[in-house]
């Protein structure tokens, strides 16, 4: 990119920040009126919109930390936590308005990714920071076991109490803090990132369909290395839970053991179920999505990891090679991920199954719809699949129960250029047919 673009680029950013936090008469930012953002409708006194620039300069003035949450308006997933946070607890409300310099951020389009650092594949985030850019805490967590299953208004509360004690210590506690940032970003707008594809139909005035989500970070990361021949599956590991480590965190505290799983690092290096992890690697702990993010930093290879227990002190865990691995399938950046095949083929329905004798172990995937418009689905059209048939198999093995979870196999086992054996029913028929993988 030359210069003159650099300009431009720079200047369409500052322009959408302008247009996204105006105002209209009746005191509502025009941006939630075009992302149609219900859950902040009613609460506009509470949330600086989408300013984090101007809520910086406030909390300088005031002294206190600044509360961001992330949300990706448009996505179901966390649309009922986020409707709790946003306008229906008053818990968090009350705290947050006499505390915080709360800011409700709906899109990344101006956000600073070398200062907001955080697992983007979450559909919901919170990031507390003090006005100088130090980072206090990160909160959010989600799984294969749904979006909302690690949060709550008792976890949050936990992790914003903790945050006023690093603040009311601020800025003697400053050397606890430092790595909390995280390693710093070549790149630091969305819109200029390598692989973040259609930038200039992006950088236009942020719409309900004109929006950067935040999973596009990953899908932007994704793309360009694939491109440059870098791309390796560790990269799907991205923010493992600490049960990778063996520890099972209590959920609404978000610190505190709950259990330790035997034979794992966690077991054999002392730590106590019932104490609090005060600080893994030196980095003050306070939520679980604050563990994750040390663990994301380490590598997926054999490595030590010092973990501060609250009554047992300082431990070392010896993880060795593939500790990382996890389920992503959940991830909305797997689909950014070569191969694709362009086809919807979501679990068929119980009777199909019933019908057809497909156990309750394997899978039953109904083609709703090929993408013929691309050259993935064009190939799956070439190869004899039909809207219609239920797939039953891939290379002669059963299915996984979910569409994400076959995706992730096809990638985990495929590559471009490669032919993928499937097995399709069509009219109680088994028929074989081979896709090539084109994209």
């Amino acid at each position: 990119m030359n210069e003159l673009s650099r300009r431009c680029l720079a200047m369409a950013a500052s322009l959408c920040l302008v247009a996204s936090v105006s105002v209209a008469e009746d005191g509502v930012p025009d941006l939630l009126d075009r992302i149609n953002d219900e859950h902040a409708r009613n609460v506009v006194d509470l949330w600086t919109y989408n300013d984090i620039a101007s809520a910086r300069e406030e909390a300088q003035k005031e002294d206190k930390p600044i509360f961001v949450t992330f949300r990706c308006v448009p996505c179901r997933d966390c649309a009922g936590f986020d409707a709790e946070v946003a306008q229906g607890s008053e818990v968090i409300a009350e705290f947050a308005r006499e505390h915080f310099i709360p800011v409700r951020q709906v899109e990344m389009k101006t956000v600073d990714l070398d200062q907001f650092q955080f697992d983007y594949d979450l559909n919901w985030a919170a990031m507390f920071i003090n006005a100088d850019g130090t980072v206090y805490a990160r909160y959010g967590t989600q799984s294969e076991e749904g979006a909302d299953a690690y949060n709550s208004i008792a976890g949050l509360k936990k992790t914003m109490e903790r945050v006023l004690e690093l603040h009311k210590n601020y800025p003697e506690n400053r050397e606890l803090l430092v790595e909390k940032r995280g390693p710093k970003k070549e790149t630091r707008s969305a819109l200029q990132l390598p692989g973040m594809d259609h930038a200039a139909t992006l950088e236009g005035l942020t719409t309900r369909q004109n929006c950067i989500h935040c999973h596009m970070i990953h899908d932007a990361e994704n793309r360009a290395a694939q491109r440059e021949g870098t791309f390796n599956n560790d990269r799907l590991w991205r923010y493992p839970l600490p049960q990778n480590i063996g520890l099972s965190i209590v959920r609404d505290d978000g610190r505190r053991i709950e259990s330790i799983a035997e034979g794992t690092p966690a077991a054999e290096s002392g730590l106590v179920a019932g104490e609090e992890i005060e600080a893994i690697e030196g980095q003050v702990i306070t939520s679980i999505a604050d563990m994750q993010f040390v663990l994301h930093q380490l590598p997926n290879e054999d490595v030590s990891l010092t973990v501060t227990g609250s009554r047992s002190g300082d431990h070392q865990l010896s993880l060795k090679k593939g500790w990382k691995k996890t389920n992503p399938s959940w991830r909305g950046s797997l689909y950014s991920v070569s191969p694709n095949i362009r086809t919807w083929a979501p679990p068929a329905e119980d009777s199909a199954r019933s019908d057809f004798g497909i156990p309750e172990n394997e899978g039953l995937l109904e083609v709703k719809f090929i993408n013929g418009t691309t050259a993935g689905g064009k190939a799956v059209k070439k190869a004899g699949v039909h809207v219609g048939d239920f797939i039953i198999a891939m290379d002669g093995k059963p299915l996984p129960l979910t569409t994400p979870e076959w995706q992730l196999a096809l990638k985990l086992n495929y590559s471009v250029g490669d032919t993928v054996p499937l097995t399709v029913l069509r009219n109680g028929k088994r028929i074989d047919v081979e896709v090539e993988l084109v994209e």
